[in-house]
This record gives C-alpha cells, sequence and structure tokens, in this order.
C-alpha cells in the first residue's frame, strides 16, 4: 500500500513543482525518480542510482535519434514553405467550400512533423484568407484547424511526444501508428463536427487587421505537395512494414528482402530517410542551413529538451520497476484490459490539465504507466501500442490558460479569453473524449 501511497504523492509532486513552483520538468522527473527510490523501502541507494543511470541511458539509447529526426524533418518543412503547400494542395482536393473541413485535414497531415504550435503559426493566415472568401466566422476554421493539429501531434508519430511515450512503453511504433491514425482520425471528425456545429456560433469578424500576405503567393514559394509530403509519410510507411513483416506469417518471406525490410523499418533508419528527403524541400540547400544556427541547430535545440526531459521519464519509470509496484498494483486491479485502457488516459489527462504541456504530460505518464502494463492487462504488443494512443489522447484534455498553444490559438484568430474557453478548451474536451471512447471500444473488441 505504501508503494501506491509514495506513486500518487510522487504525482502530486509533479503537478505542484511544475505548476506552481514553474520547475523544469528534467529536474522535477529527476528529483522524483530519486525520492521514489530512496522512500519506497525497496532498494539500496546504490541500486536507485543505477536504476536512474540504466532508465536514463536506455530510453535516450534507444530514441533519441528518431526524436531528433523527426524534429529535422518537421524544421524543414516548417521554414521552406511546404507546410503551407500542403495547406494550399488539401485545400484544392475538398473545394474551396468546404473551409473547416479542409483546415482539419491541413492540420491533421501538418502537425505529423510539425509542432501544432508553429502549425498553428503557418497555417493561421491560411485560415484567415479562406474564411473571408467562404464569408464564415473565423472562429470556425480556426477551431478546425487548432483540433486538427491536435489529432496527430498527441497520438501518430513521429511527433516526439509519441515517440518518446512508445520507446518508454516498449511498444512497437509501426503498431503505434496504425492504431494513432485510426483513433486520430476518429477525433479529428469529433474536432471537425465540433467546429461546424459549435464553434460556427461564435461570431469572429476575419476581415479585421486581415493581412497583407496572399496565403496563395506565399504557398507559391514552397515546394510541390508530392515534394513536401514524402518526408512525412515514407518514415511511416517504412515502420509500418517492417511491423508487417516481423508478423508470425512473415508475407515478406525470410531471405534478403525481408532483412532489408527489417532494416529500413527500423525507426531510426526510416526518419533518416525521411531526413534526407527533407533537406531536399529547399529551393537551394546551403551550408548556413546545416549548420549549429541554422535550420538543423535550431532542430537539435528543439529536440534536445525533449530527449532529455524522456530520458529522466525513463529513469522515473525504471525505479518504479525495480520498487516491484507492479505486483501491487496488479493485487489491486487485476487484468482488466478493457477498463485499465481508461488508467493510461486520466493519468495523462489530469497532467496535461495542471501543467499545460501536452509532451510533458505524455512523458510523464508513460514513465509512470510503463512499469504497470503488465499489472494493467496491457502487456501484449498491440496493448501497449494502444496504451501509448490512451496517453497521447489524454493529453489533450484540456488545453487551457497554462498551456502555450490555447494563448497561439486565441492570440492569431482574435477570440477572446472567455471564448477561448468556450472553443478551444472545451473542442479539446470534445476531442479527448472521442479518442478515449473510441479507444475503449477497440480495446473490448481486439484485447
Amino acid at each position: 500500500m505504501w508503494l501506491v501511497i509514495l506513486l500518487l504523492l510522487s504525482i502530486v509532486f509533479i503537478i505542484v513543482a511544475t505548476t506552481k513552483l514553474k520547475l523544469h520538468p528534467f529536474l522535477v522527473l529527476l528529483i522524483t525518480a530519486f525520492g521514489y527510490g530512496v522512500f519506497c523501502g525497496k532498494m539500496s541507494l546504490a541500486d536507485v542510482v543505477k536504476s536512474v543511470n540504466s532508465g536514463f541511458g536506455g530510453t535516450i539509447g534507444y530514441i533519441g535519434i528518431v526524436i531528433l529526426a523527426g524534429s529535422v524533418i518537421g524544421t524543414f518543412l516548417e521554414k521552406s514553405g511546404g507546410a503551407f503547400k500542403l495547406a494550399e494542395s488539401t485545400l484544392k482536393l475538398v473545394g474551396q467550400k468546404n473551409v473547416p473541413l479542409a483546415m482539419s485535414i491541413i492540420g491533421y497531415i501538418v502537425s505529423i512533423s510539425v509542432f501544432c504550435d508553429s502549425g498553428f503559426v503557418i497555417l493561421a493566415a491560411l485560415g484567415k484568407g479562406l474564411s473571408r472568401k467562404a464569408k464564415i466566422s473565423l472562429a470556425t476554421s480556426a477551431v478546425a484547424l487548432s483540433l486538427g493539429l491536435y489529432a496527430t501531434h498527441t497520438m501518430v508519430p513521429p511527433t516526439p511526444g509519441p515517440i518518446a511515450a512508445a520507446g518508454l512503453l516498449k511498444a512497437d511504433l509501426g503498431l503505434v501508428i496504425l492504431w494513432g491514425l485510426l483513433v486520430s482520425v476518429i477525433a479529428l471528425a469529433a474536432g471537425w463536427l465540433f467546429a461546424v456545429k459549435f464553434a460556427s456560433k461564435v461570431y469572429i469578424n476575419p476581415e479585421a487587421g486581415a493581412e497583407e500576405s496572399d496565403p496563395e503567393e506565399l504557398a507559391a514559394q514552397g515546394p510541390s505537395a508530392l515534394k513536401s509530403v514524402i518526408p512525412i509519410l515514407l518514415p511511416i510507411i517504412l515502420i509500418v512494414l517492417r511491423s508487417v513483416g516481423s508478423l508470425e506469417s512473415h508475407p515478406f518471406g525470410v531471405g534478403n528482402v525481408a532483412a532489408f525490410i527489417s532494416f529500413i523499418g527500423q525507426p531510426v533508419v526510416a526518419l533518416l530517410v525521411g531526413v534526407f528527403f527533407a533537406l531536399l524541400l529547399p529551393k537551394k540547400l546551403t551550408t548556413e542551413m546545416l549548420s549549429a544556427s541554422g535550420w538543423v541547430g535550431q532542430a537539435v535545440v528543439a529536440a534536445a529538451t525533449i530527449i532529455i526531459i524522456t530520458g529522466c521519464g525513463g529513469a522515473f519509470g525504471k525505479v518504479l520497476q525495480n520498487s516491484g509496484i507492479s505486483d501491487v498494483v496488479k493485487g489491486y486491479l487485476g487484468e482488466s484490459a478493457g477498463l485499465s485502457i481508461w488508467l493510461p488516459f486520466i493519468i495523462a489527462a489530469a497532467l496535461k490539465t495542471a501543467q499545460g504541456s501536452s509532451t510533458v504530460a505524455i512523458i510523464t505518464t508513460a514513465g509512470i504507466v510503463g512499469p504497470l502494463l503488465g499489472a494493467l492487462g496491457l502487456g501484449a504488443p498491440t496493448a501497449r501500442a494502444l496504451a501509448v494512443v490512451a496517453i497521447g489522447a489524454g493529453s489533450m484534455v484540456v488545453s487551457h490558460a497554462n498551456d502555450s498553444y490555447f494563448w497561439v490559438v486565441i492570440g492569431l484568430s482574435k477570440m477572446s479569453v472567455k471564448d477561448g474557453y468556450k472553443l478551444q478548451t472545451l473542442g479539446t474536451l470534445v476531442e479527448g473524449g472521442a479518442a478515449a471512447i473510441a479507444l475503449w471500444i477497440i480495446s473490448l473488441i481486439v484485447l
């Protein structure tokens, strides 16, 4: 019982330290890992240090390059204008009259590799321009875009959060992508319906403060849509092919072809292939872009924080694992996977609501839940993948004043804070809730 109480105290400490004391998550997770190990009474001090070191190093060794490569792809897609070109092409596909649907799909695609904050900044001007042409409230297109971005940002690799969670839970990345795509499409549909049925009732004039820049002109400066989408989709396809090839039926055989697919589908190799194609996005690739102060340097800095936090999450998870808490939780909960799939969602939602960052909520929850998967009946490969997606779904709930994304959305959409709570906060609750219900139903069928 003491181990469970200590875990709850640890969660409370993480929330208080990151929200009230404003401490960096890296420091908070590291303190929590040592604190739990020392006070659990199950490990010697030497074992605590060993657990922290092995958890930190093992996690970064498995997932560090993957996160870094994903960050490089996202940065090149953003700065080359490729994200904007994808937006223009999506709009042509669905039609000028279906602006909310177009913005939802655009956000969904772009946020697979670009952080949702950056994605919204890039695409906000397009949303305003289309709202003016379609004569609809800016609130409709803005909410459709923000929720579309959120759907893949939290649940589909190679976004850093889901990649980190997959590493911490030792989940097959291909399975995470497959289940993440399915659940995120359901969440996307819920977000789009919320935008057209609810957000449309709040009128925000898209004409006020309109930008001088023409979205179509901006899109023309970027690479082609096909060239822009390859760095996003190719790594996903390669990773999924590897997972398919690993099935017991061996659909690709057991020879050289299967060995090559297994190699190139390794997440680190697949993402590096994506990086190669991302380097082809600028009109002219310069050494400055590849320098420490250029696009690659900026991507490394952005990835470094996530990698360090992920490593600390792994350290905390290793301490929890070695404390034997899994056996304790198993005694209380049994192995009902249909119910236990809610636990990762609830913990992630609590952490997200309390401290604001979806990525921190994902990584922290994965560190907590990882050692408990067996006790929760979620130890099988499919169950681990669903647990990762459940954590991502929880990390949507909810975006409010302590979330930087909340302020990006309402600031660029000219919403009042009151409208922000009514639209962005409630919208993320609807989207995350729809994802959680979908996951629960899926778990009852496949687990």
